[in-house]
């Protein structure tokens, strides 16, 4: 994860310019964005402190010194945090983690939301657990265990940029969330499986893995086109489970009455009806 420390850092660099934050540019530049020794200027430490941090050399820093960057680098709240995330890993190193399960009580929840879909994703964006609507709308059941992931769909799947009209912000954001994930379990087989997996198989997502965008989705409002039920606006919220922050359920919430709503309750109905 020191590489990871390092390539954040030089991609946060990228996007300021010096007149940004004050500084003259001199005139042309061979890389965009700050230098090393003007990031270490800027933050109050020597320029040799500051590359070893950034070659992943460096001491044990501190939060002084990776808030002082984080502003430098005009970095949000989540951005900030990331930082400090792979500034300072874990170098504990636990066993394999357990397949993950979803407790029955949060089925339960799921299935007690009956007129809006809902589901549950993993930190390697996972679908563990869904409520019927959500599987008439996405089709998780007759999805393989693999196939039932965030990411291989929106990279892997031939039929995402049909299904998400806008498909490249889509796929931006699901790379910036699992981007944040992948901070928080840098030692974790099956995520590094993910990534590498992801990347030898779609040049798009190497293309945006490469810009260490960090974005915690929490909620906002996807585009789905549906063959039967048709185009689709839904607003969404994520709740994180109590007891196991890894897990997050994904509820889409359209307003009462709209069009959406009422194309999901006869999207609902219809997957009944074929069920039976």
């Amino acid at each position: 994860m020191d590489g990871e420390l390092g390539d954040f850092l030089r991609s946060r660099r990228a996007r300021i310019q010096p007149e940004e934050v004050g500084l003259p540019s001199y005139g042309r530049r061979r890389v965009p964005g700050l230098r090393r020794e003007e990031v270490a200027q800027l933050a109050g430490v020597s320029v040799d402190y500051y590359i070893r941090l950034e070659q992943g050399r460096g001491p044990s820093v501190s939060d002084a010194v990776l808030d002082a960057i984080a502003r430098v680098l005009h970095m949000d709240e989540t951005e900030h945090a990331y930082l400090r995330t792979v500034a300072r890993p874990s170098r504990t190193r636990s066993r394999r983690p357990a397949a993950p399960r979803v407790r029955p009580g949060v089925q339960l929840i799921l299935d007690g939301m009956e007129r809006v879909p809902a589901f549950v994703v993993g930190r390697r964006l996972d679908v563990l657990a869904w409520n019927a609507l959500a599987d008439a709308l996405s089709g998780f059941g007759l999805m393989t265990a693999g196939e039932r992931n965030v990411a291989r769909q929106v990279f892997l799947d031939p039929a995402a940029r049909d299904l998400f009209p806008d498909w490249s912000a889509v796929a931006a954001q699901t790379v910036a969330q699992l981007h944040l994930n992948a901070g928080h379990h840098p030692d974790e087989p099956g995520m590094a499986a993910l990534i590498g997996e992801l990347s030898l198989k779609s040049e798009d997502f190497r293309r945006l893995w490469a810009d260490h965008e960090i974005r915690e989705c929490r909620f906002g409002v996807k585009r789905v086109r549906h063959p039967v039920a048709g185009l689709l606006t839904l607003p969404y919220e994520t709740l994180t489970v109590p007891a196991d922050p890894e897990q997050t359920i994904v509820v889409y919430t359209p307003e009462p009455g709209s069009e959406t709503a009422e194309r999901l309750a006869l999207l609902g109905s219809w997957s009944t009806s074929q069920a039976r």
